[in-house]
């Protein structure tokens, strides 16, 4: 376990934790219920992946963000999806031998204190992969410049996923993932 802060991160069966996870995905993201209803499921499935990494950041005794990730198949629903737009940059191989970061997300009271950061680093050690992919919204906002601090850089921008209205970037990183900005501060206080 990894204490951040109060947070602890720590290991969660996905399935047993998907409605709870599904709270904080809805209050970070902005989630309508009917969107939760169709992630819930989607959720699920993921969980019955094989390789699927699931992390929870526990405060309190409660969720408080949570991330999980499996290796990429091409087959995948979101990878036939970012496939055209990776290959047309020169980045297709980016589809194979990668841990995919399917969904990370922490409430807003949460954020800027490395539960974030520490989530996706964990997840990425664990996957046992040389390299990550994920997709954000393809806009400045602080997860983006998260995964930036991390090594993330853009692959392929303005690509748009069935039933959803914005634009979203696709993002790799070679691992290990870079020191970042938290734990280069938490570094240096330790001196």
């Amino acid at each position: 376990m990894e204490q951040l802060t109060e947070v602890t991160i720590e290991a969660i069966d996905l399935a047993a934790w998907a409605p709870y996870a599904l709270e904080v995905q809805a209050r970070a993201f902005g989630l309508t219920s009917e969107e939760v209803a169709v992630r819930l499921q989607i959720v699920g499935r993921h969980a019955l992946q094989p390789g699927v990494i699931a992390l929870g950041a526990m405060s309190g005794g409660r969720l408080v963000g949570f991330g999980y990730g499996m290796p990429n198949h091409r087959e995948h629903w979101w990878s036939t999806v970012i496939q055209p737009h990776l290959e047309a940059r020169g980045y297709g191989d980016w589809l194979d031998d990668v841990f995919a970061v399917t969904e990370l997300h922490v409430l807003p009271q949460f954020q800027g204190r490395g539960v974030g950061s520490g989530l996706i680093r964990r997840l990425c050690e664990q996957s046992g992969l040389h390299r990550s992919i994920l997709s954000a919204i393809d806009e400045e906002t602080p997860a983006r410049r998260l995964y930036r601090s991390l090594g993330y850089r853009d692959l392929a921008r303005a690509v748009r996923f069935p039933n959803t209205d914005r634009p979203y970037v696709v993002m790799g990183a070679t691992l290990p993932l870079l020191p970042g900005r938290a734990a280069q501060s938490q570094s240096a206080n330790s001196r």
